[in-house]
């Protein structure tokens, strides 16, 4: 008896930034992927049909409406073709020029995309870049997915984490690669004030959590950065470590989670730590994103942990210069990770063997 084929996830993918390389780039990932994941285009579905046309005439797409899912639910459509839901644009798309006029349909994919997993349509959301400033200038303060989903779902914290294969595998008995961040988007003026014992442990908490509940590993490794050079230095080139850090990684293994450190972030990175990591959490942005996005050479994504539902996203923007330039440029390569790391993720939460995808 042959055995029985896995159920595809059904995942929302919001297209992002219109006059941006999301939309081209979301198609070609959905169409690549239509064996593997059933993947849920979320945004204007004439603009979404043309633009599949032009990328490849086979692209098939099928339209509902808003109206049409909630009061259905989401048709089955096979694989031979992706489902689209209509998120109508105010306004004509000029590739690689923002309008401020589109920022709220931008917006209302995300919202459309959260309702859709709270009821049950979707295991889990992927979305592609979107523009900070055309939500903004269309009157909503915005300052990024992480924060909105997280205000949407009530979360009151959550945790950025980039994650990628690492295109050179024999560097590391692992071959995938994961930084989650103690802080995100600050100034660097502002990041020791933001490091504190009590908000290291809830990262930590949350990155133990989510690495066990969404990633499948048992028992997570975690080891940490300091936030000065050479970890401070026994105190000589700042306390930090010694004061906050420190003490935090120790009420984190009194709590049963495996945190090591604190390590220089300058040779933290290399194989004979990284072989006993399952993932490294550095204090801020630039001090371990710009690693992970070398190693991972346009094959990363970004995982929003502590969420009570599943996010991955790409690891670059809207290219809207590469957009004006027209279609076919664009690599989806990041995109199709990210589908592929939401897959893994559906899988691991609902226990399924081979989810881990390390």
């Amino acid at each position: 008896m042959a055995a029985p084929q896995a159920v595809r996830p059904t995942l929302a993918l919001t297209v992002g930034e219109p006059a941006g390389i999301g939309p081209e780039i979301s198609i070609r990932a959905a169409w690549a992927l239509r064996e593997e994941a059933n993947c849920v285009l979320v945004g204007d579905a004439a603009f979404l049909a043309l633009t599949a046309s032009l990328v490849d005439p086979a692209i098939r797409l099928s339209a509902l409406s808003v109206q049409a899912l909630r009061n259905g639910g989401l048709p089955h459509f096979g694989k031979d073709r992706i489902a689209v839901v209509d998120v109508p644009l105010a306004a004509h798309v000029v590739p690689g020029t923002l309008d401020p006029e589109n920022g709220r349909a931008v917006l209302a994919t995300l919202d459309l995309a959260v309702q859709g997993v709270q009821a049950g349509w979707f295991d889990g959301i992927v979305t592609a870049p979107l523009q900070k400033s055309t939500i903004n200038q269309a009157g909503i303060a915005f300052s990024g997915h992480t924060e909105y989903l997280a205000e949407k779902t009530g979360t009151p914290q959550v945790v950025m984490m980039l994650a990628g294969a690492l295109s050179n595998p024999a560097v590391n008995d692992q071959p995938y690669l994961r930084v989650a961040l103690a802080t995100t988007h600050l100034p660097l003026k502002d990041v020791p004030g933001a490091i504190t014992q009590e908000g290291l442990g809830r990262v930590l908490d949350i990155l133990h959590a989510d690495l066990r509940a969404k990633f499948g590993i048992a028992a997570p490794r975690i080891l940490v950065t300091g936030l000065n050079p050479h970890a401070g230095e026994n105190g000589y080139l700042g306390r930090e470590e010694i004061e906050v850090i420190e003490p935090a990684l120790a009420a984190a293994r009194a709590r049963g989670i495996d945190a090591r450190g604190p390590y220089p972030a300058d040779t933290l990175f290399q194989p004979k730590y990284l072989q006993d990591a399952d993932c490294v959490l550095a204090m801020y942005h630039d001090q371990g994103l710009p690693v992970l996005k070398h190693a991972t050479f346009g094959r990363g994504i970004n995982v929003t942990l502590g969420l009570p539902l599943i996010r991955t996203s790409v690891d670059h923007g809207t290219a809207l210069d590469l957009a004006a330039e027209g279609l076919g440029r664009a690599d989806c390569g990041s995109m199709e990770e990210a589908i592929r790391a939401a897959m893994h993720m559906v899988a691991a939460s609902k226990g399924a063997s081979g989810a881990n995808p390390n």
